[in-house]
């Protein structure tokens, strides 16, 4: 028979698939490609369906022989093994960031006499769609919650941005990006204290509670479906830590990071200008390792955040602590550096690499902001978290918004040169 290929990322499974699928059906033996989680990242949003989810989907499908994976969005290394007679994908590829892959999928074919069977598109249905009808109903804690493992294991580099409340976590979930042949968009939402804090008026040294903290959380899981990494701060003592991770957990919060401070918190960007005292590191494992153990599932981690370099106690004490903390159970850690030159960072990473066991990095480059993603994942960091930069960029534009309504005693100026239109804030809400 006649050697068919088509290639799949299928999150969800509807009608227009099905027609691909008989199409190629009616060509010979159908080999699916099912597009791995990193694949699909690069044009889309993670699948809400896991790889094996999808694939045991595919496999029960009339028509299909065998569903094989396709780890990149590029076709050509199934396609150099298989050498099928066809390939078969809807005509919506014609146009978007997939449309330089369908013409390498064209000149391949034509090496040994394939042929491209572009079926037109299925209208009134796309998987497009379905996943924006599933992010107006929402998510479920366990998926969201799960979903940062994913990332991590599918993605070079998880790009993650602060949200401060409702209408910044929509920023983060809905904002897109498209160059270089791919959809750019944020991977996960971090939960700050200092722009949580500030939002409030408050100082960022752990005056607002939990509570206080935890509605925060509620409004931004409202209207959200990404995952979501958690400032800590120091975590608080022990006991209190535990039912933390307890709560966080529940609500479906994927990671939280956990500083090695004691005392009243002193942010770590003024280093050495005010007193930055450090816990003991059996302290503070001590600490990972009950958070740990208080766990109800595999998919929620601890990140350690290490402020040996904000103290200036040296890159020893710092790796020693690195060491220590991984042992005691973290799931990641985070170095954290004021520096604006970046060279303690890269050092550090150039000697953590040599560890014999190692986690996830994170990197928070407020004062390194030099660094591209591609060099700080070159540098061995797996996820960068830009702290702050929702709030620090609305703060400004809400002082020129007072400071024009003032000086020409109307709003016309400020709505004309600094507002968004209301119909504009309306259709970003949810319906």
């Amino acid at each position: 028979m006649k050697q068919v290929y088509v290639g799949m990322g299928t999150d969800l499974i509807h009608h227009g698939h099905i027609n691909i699928i008989e199409i190629a059906r009616e060509l010979g033996e159908v080999t699916v490609g099912l597009l791995s989680d990193k694949a699909v990242s690069k044009y889309s949003r993670m699948p809400f369906l896991s790889f094996d989810e999808r694939k045991k989907i595919l496999e029960n499908l009339k028509g299909v022989k065998e569903v094989i994976p396709q780890y990149e969005l590029d076709y050509e290394e199934n396609l150099k093994k298989l050498k099928p007679d066809y390939v078969v994908h809807g005509s919506d590829w014609k146009t978007g960031p997939q449309r330089h892959v369908r013409q390498k999928v064209i000149d391949m074919l034509k090496e040994w006499g394939g042929e491209l069977i572009e079926p037109e598109y299925t209208h009134g249905i796309s998987s497009t769609g379905l996943r924006k009808a599933l992010k107006e109903v929402g998510t479920t804690p366990d998926i969201r919650r799960r979903l940062l493992k994913r990332l991590l294991e599918s993605k070079d580099i998880v790009r993650v941005l602060e949200a401060h409340n409702g209408i910044s976590g929509l920023i983060v979930e809905d904002t897109k990006f498209e160059a270089e042949g791919e959809i750019r968009e944020f991977d996960a939402m971090w939960v700050s204290s200092l722009t949580d804090s500030t939002a409030k008026g408050k100082p960022d040294t752990e005056y607002v509670d939990r509570t206080s903290r935890f509605q925060t959380i509620n409004d931004i899981l409202d209207v959200t479906t990404k995952p979501i990494i958690l400032d800590g701060d120091t975590g608080g003592i022990p006991e209190h830590f535990e039912l933390l991770v307890k709560n966080l957990e529940r609500l479906g919060v994927s990671a939280i990071v956990i500083e090695d401070k004691t005392g009243v918190k002193r942010n770590s960007l003024f280093g050495t200008e005010v007193e930055q005292t450090l816990d003991t590191i059996e302290g503070f494992s001590e600490k990972i390792s009950r958070g740990k153990k208080a766990q109800m599932t595999d998919d929620f981690m601890i990140f350690a955040r290490l402020e040996s370099l904000i103290a200036e106690l040296g890159m020893e004490d710092a790796l020693k602590r690195a060491k220590a903390y991984i042992e005691a159970g973290a799931d990641g850690i985070m170095i954290h550096s004021r520096h604006k030159d970046g060279n303690e960072i890269l050092e550090f990473m150039k000697k953590y690499d040599k560890f014999e066991v190692k986690v996830p990095v994170i990197s928070v480059p407020s004062s390194y902001n030099q660094f591209t993603e591609n060099e700080l994942q070159a540098a061995g960091f797996n996820i960068v978290i830009y702290a702050n930069h929702l709030l620090r960029s609305a703060f400004p534009a809400m002082q020129k918004t007072a400071q024009s309504i003032l000086e020409h005693k109307r709003s016309k100026e400020a709505a004309d040169q600094y507002c968004m239109s209301i119909k504009e804030i309306l259709t970003i809400l949810p319906n």
